[in-house]
C-alpha cells in the first residue's frame, strides 16, 4: 500500500474524503473544529507538493437538500486553517462541480457541497411510503445501489488520485468512502495522515499487544457492547466493566441495584460473559462500590455504598473511591490500554470523579511507557473535558468505526484502499 509520506502529489488532482461533520450552533458557527484541524496535515501536504485538492464530506443527516446542512457554513474555517481561499461547488455532482474541478490549478482547493444531499451516497432509498410493499422496497434499494455506483464514478472523474482521510466513516460502504476507490488503480489511492494514524492505533491494541493489556468498557448497555466484549475476551488480560453496564452484571449476580439502569433481558448474557472471561483466563473487574443518588440530577443527594447494596429509590451514577483505587491499580500496571466509555454520568459535574480517576491513571501508565488508545464519543469527550488528550498515546476520531474495528470487523473504507 502506498504511503502518503512518500507520495508526490505534484501535478495531481486529488479528491479527498474527509470527515468535516462538525457541530454548529444556531447561527451556523462551528463550536468544535477538531475534525477539520485533523485533516489539515494531509491537505497541506498535497498543496505543498504542488497538487490540487477536491474536498468532499458529509454534514449531519439531511433528508435531501437542506440549507442548514450546507458545507458552505464551514467554508471560511476551512480556508483559514488551510491558509488559502477555498472555492465552493454548490452541488457535489453538478456541472459546476465538474467545471470547477477541471479548472483547478496546482496549489488550489475546492470544497464540494454535502455528499449526503444525495441518497446515493449512503445507498439508502428515501421517500418510500410507509405502506410500500416488500417488492417496492427491494426495487428502490436496487435502484439506489445503481445510483450509488454512478455517483462514485462521477466523483472519481474529477481527479487523478483518491485519498481517504475520514476514519469516522470508514465503517460505511458509501459512494465516497469505499466504492469510489474502485475507479483508481493501486498506485493512485491511499490513506491520509489521519487515517494512517487511526489504522496504526487499532493495529497496536489488537495485533501488536504489549502485556498486560487492559480494556475499560463503559456505557449504559451491555447489548450495545456484546460483540466488542466478546472479541476483547480473546485478547485482553484485564477487562474493566464500568458505567451503566455495571448494574446489569451486579443484578445478574444477585445484587440489589435500586433503580439503577439495567437490562433485565441481558442478565443471563452477563453471567455467560463472566463465565467466558474465567474460561479464557481474563480478569474481568467490576465495581465494588458506587456513588448513588436519589434522583438523576447533578444536585441530587448522594452517598457511597457497596455496589450490590443500593437502596430502593436510589441509583448508581458513578463508581466509588474503592473502585477507583482498584481500577487505577490495574491500569497503571498495564502496557496496552483501550478506554471506551466513562465510569458514570460524567456530564454531571458531581459524577465525573470516577472517569477522571480512570483518565489520570491512563495518563500515568502512558507516561510509564504504555500505549493508550481512547475511543468512542463519550470517552473522547471525557479526556477532552479533563484536558488530558495530549497526555495519552492516541485519541481516535472514529466512534462507530473504531468500535466495529475493535469488534474485529473489516471496515469497507479501509479494505477499499488496502485490498
Amino acid at each position: 500500500m502506498l504511503s502518503i509520506e512518500k507520495f508526490n502529489f505534484k501535478g495531481q488532482k486529488v479528491i479527498i474524503r474527509v470527515d468535516f461533520n462538525v457541530p454548529l450552533d444556531e447561527k451556523f458557527n462551528i463550536t468544535d473544529d477538531t475534525r477539520i484541524r485533523a485533516a489539515m496535515p494531509t491537505l497541506k501536504k498535497i498543496i505543498a507538493d504542488g497538487g490540487s485538492v477536491i474536498i468532499c464530506s458529509h454534514l449531519g443527516r439531511p433528508k435531501g437538500v437542506e440549507a442548514k446542512y450546507s458545507l458552505r457554513h464551514i467554508l471560511p474555517n476551512v480556508s483559514q486553517l488551510l491558509g488559502l481561499p477555498v472555492d465552493f461547488a454548490d452541488d457535489c455532482l453538478g456541472r459546476q462541480a465538474e467545471e470547477k474541478a477541471a479548472a483547478l490549478q496546482p496549489g488550489q482547493a475546492l470544497l464540494l457541497e454535502n455528499l449526503r444531499f444525495y441518497a446515493a451516497e449512503e445507498g439508502k432509498p428515501r421517500g418510500l411510503s410507509e405502506n410500500a410493499t416488500e417488492e417496492e422496497k427491494a426495487a428502490a434499494k436496487k435502484a439506489v445501489k445503481v445510483e450509488q455506483k454512478e455517483m462514485a464514478k462521477r466523483l472519481a472523474s474529477y481527479a487523478t488520485v483518491y485519498v481517504n482521510d475520514a476514519f469516522g466513516t470508514a465503517h460505511r460502504a458509501h459512494a465516497s468512502t469505499a466504492i469510489i476507490a474502485d475507479s483508481f488503480d493501486a498506485d493512485h489511492k491511499l490513506f491520509g495522515y489521519l487515517m494512517n494514524s487511526e489504522v496504526d492505533a487499532v493495529e497496536k491494541v489488537l495485533n501488536q499487544i504489549r502485556r498486560p493489556f487492559t480494556a475499560i468498557m463503559g456505557g449504559s448497555k451491555v447489548s450495545s457492547k456484546i460483540e466488542i466484549i466478546e472479541n476483547l475476551l480473546t485478547k485482553v488480560d484485564n477487562l474493566i466493566i464500568a458505567g451503566g453496564m455495571t448494574y446489569t452484571f451486579t443484578k445478574a449476580q444477585g445484587g440489589r441495584i435500586g433503580k439503577s439502569i439495567v437490562e433485565d433481558d441481558k442478565l443471563e448474557l452477563a453471567l455467560e460473559l463472566l463465565k467466558k472471561a474465567k474460561e479464557n483466563g481474563v480478569n474481568l473487574i467490576l465495581a465494588v462500590d458506587a456513588k448513588i443518588a436519589d434522583s438523576f440530577s447533578n444536585d441530587a443527594q448522594t452517598r457511597f455504598v457497596p455496589v450490590d447494596e443500593i437502596l430502593d429509590g436510589w441509583e448508581g451514577l458513578d463508581i466509588g473511591p474503592e473502585t477507583e483505587r482498584i481500577f487505577a491499580g490495574i491500569i497503571e500496571e498495564s502496557k496496552t490500554i483501550l478506554w471506551n466509555g466513562p465510569t458514570g454520568v460524567f456530564e454531571f459535574e458531581n459524577f465525573t470523579h470516577g472517569s477522571r480517576a480512570v483518565a489520570e491513571a491512563i495518563v500515568r501508565a502512558t507516561k510509564g511507557g504504555a500505549f493508550s488508545l481512547i475511543g468512542g464519543g463519550d470517552s473522547v469527550a471525557c479526556i477532552n473535558k479533563f484536558g488530558l488528550a495530549d497526555k495519552v498515546s492516541y485519541v481516535s476520531t472514529g466512534g462507530g468505526a473504531l468500535l466495529e474495528a475493535i469488534e474485529g470487523k473489516e471496515l469497507p473504507g479501509i479494505k477499499a484502499i488496502k485490498g
